[in-house]
């Protein structure tokens, strides 16, 4: 069985990975967790926006 990407499906897990992110960054921030991990979360949420910006721009060049 062959499952097909679409755009949406792309940016929808990018998207949730990104708020995944931000969610444990701010629950680091919450319960003070060390900063390693405060900027482990930071670089992850940059990271998933930078994956969006990057599946969207890949899809109108070239189309998914």
């Amino acid at each position: 069985m062959k499952i097909r990407s679409t755009i949406e499906n792309v940016v929808f897990w990018v998207t949730l990975g990104t708020v995944a992110w931000v969610g444990a960054g701010i629950g680091g921030l919450i319960f003070g967790a060390e900063p390693k991990v405060i900027w482990t979360c930071i670089v992850g949420a940059l990271l998933g926006l930078v994956g969006i910006r990057y599946s969207i721009r890949r899809n109108n060049r070239s189309g998914i």
